[in-house]
């Protein structure tokens, strides 16, 4: 999180003109995010001087964005696999392809569209900068959740929800320590405690709002029905979500406005460093736009592929929907960023690896999973925050561990391997799992539960 930009907004905000491009710190201070530095780590600089041959401007322009956003990108190998999904969609090839396909499509969509993010900007400033990123950094998640809900497949989204978070806890986190520590074998890497403090309060906040929904449908007794239950899980879920979307603002506020000397990464002079070069807006704020909102169009497409053949896939491949949600799609869907917070850890920038890693996760528990409540209530869909004893249990487990991992600010190749190892038992729990869906503790929204919630009526809350 360095600033490396030295646009007149940005001197002006500072009040130096003279601000270099070295330390992660001041990154921060320009709009750029973990997940900005995380993804620009699998950018490649574009070759453009045979387009500035072109003698027409504004082919010459639309030529130039094509390059940079297209293939400025080391996954742009991927974005064949976009027009393939499309085309097997409409030839009747087999769903398991689909999947696969779209999957594949999504990992360079979600590299670019932090990238896109990014260019805006240069042109907004730090801090709508940073708002845009906060609302874009897991746009995925978003719309995947979102068109699985419309198609009520409610537990396709608490799971996937769920994979992210366990994902980026223990796979992410894991990877980057232990990758950082075998590169740094010979000196201590350390890092920060104050950003990840804040950001373990608040997934613990989360973890809350998860377990007190579990636990009300323990409460049975002989005036308790199972009606009358679900009907007080459904509502303190839509009040809870309430509670933690404005969490979610004051954290933002936390970070973005009051408290931002928090969020800024240790400065650290090494002979990475040197590496760092001034980066400046590549394309125009419009393009840029433009752009955004065309990845968001193709995400949304593919998004709707992989839901739609989410179920043929785990039939075909003998893997429940339970591991492909929860495992799969997070590891593919956040490829890139993954792959940046590794890289960085290796230069022994933890500060940026866990920016990624515990920022995302935060994002994911309090700003994700609550909207796609909201959103489900506004869509008369009965979905609830009893992501089941199981799914609640590895949740808890993750924030602990991985809580009790950074707790003294240093870090070595064996913590990243304890979360590594937690991450494949969790994995192997769900990959063995073959339970129907409706014989696991997660709501789904049936009929029949609409129909028990209509008639037990609502609370404050219920649809």
């Amino acid at each position: 999180m360095a600033g490396i930009v030295t646009e007149p907004w940005s001197v002006a905000e500072n009040g130096n003109p003279s601000i270099t491009a070295k330390g992660s710190s001041r990154e921060l201070r320009l709009g750029r995010t973990a997940h900005n530095m995380s993804s620009s780590s699998l950018r490649k600089k574009s070759d453009l001087r045979v387009i500035q041959k072109v003698p027409y401007k504004g082919l010459k322009d639309f030529l130039s964005n094509l390059q940079e956003v297209i293939l400025g990108t080391k996954l742009a190998i991927l974005f064949p696999a976009i027009p393939a999904a499309i085309i097997c969609t409409y030839c009747g090839v087999s769903q398991p392809w689909i999947f696969g396909l779209s999957l594949l499509g999504l990992t360079p969509l979600a590299e670019r569209v932090s990238f896109l993010t990014e260019q805006l900007a240069f042109y907004t400033g730090p801090t709508l900068g940073g708002l845009l990123n906060a609302t874009c950094g897991n746009a995925t998640e978003l719309i995947i959740a979102i068109l699985a809900l419309t198609n009520n497949k409610v537990a396709v989204v608490k799971y996937s929800l769920l994979g992210s978070i366990l994902s980026n806890l223990l796979l992410v986190l894991g990877t980057s320590l232990f990758c950082g520590g075998i590169a740094n074998i010979r000196r201590e890497q350390r890092f920060d405690r104050k950003q990840a403090d804040v950001n373990f309060f608040l997934l613990l906040l989360g973890f809350l709002c998860h377990l007190l929904p579990l636990l009300v449908g323990y409460l049975k007794n002989g005036e308790a029905s199972a009606a009358v239950l679900s009907d007080m899980q459904l509502s303190i879920s839509r009040g809870f979500s309430i509670v933690m979307l404005i969490s979610y603002i004051a954290y933002l506020v936390f970070q973005l406005w009051t408290h931002r000397q928090l969020f800024d990464a240790q400065e650290q002079e090494d002979e990475y460093d040197d590496d760092v070069e001034q980066e400046t807006a590549v394309i125009s704020f419009w393009s840029g736009f433009a752009w955004l909102v065309g990845m968001t169009l193709v995400i949304a497409l593919l998004s709707e592929y992989v839901v739609a053949t989410i179920e043929e896939a785990s039939d075909k491949w003998n893997l429940s929907v339970s591991f492909i949600s929860i495992i799969l799609l997070p590891i593919v869907g956040n490829a890139a960023e993954h792959a940046g917070a590794v890289i960085f850890a290796f230069k022994n920038k933890l500060d940026i690896s866990l920016g990624v890693a515990l920022g995302s996760a935060t994002q994911i528990g309090l700003f994700v999973v609550p909207l796609t409540i909201i959103v489900a209530w506004i869509l008369g869909i009965n979905m609830d925050l009893n992501f089941g004893p199981l799914e609640t249990g590895c949740l808890a487990v993750s924030i602990i561990i991985t809580a009790f991992t950074l707790q003294d600010g240093s870090s070595h190749y064996m913590k990243g391997l304890v979360l590594l190892l937690c991450y494949f038992i969790i994995a192997i729990c769900f990959f063995v799992d073959k339970l129907p869906q409706k014989q696991n503790a997660i709501h789904l929204g049936h009929p029949a539960m609409n129909n028990v919630v209509t008639a037990t009526g609502g609370g404050v809350f219920s649809s």
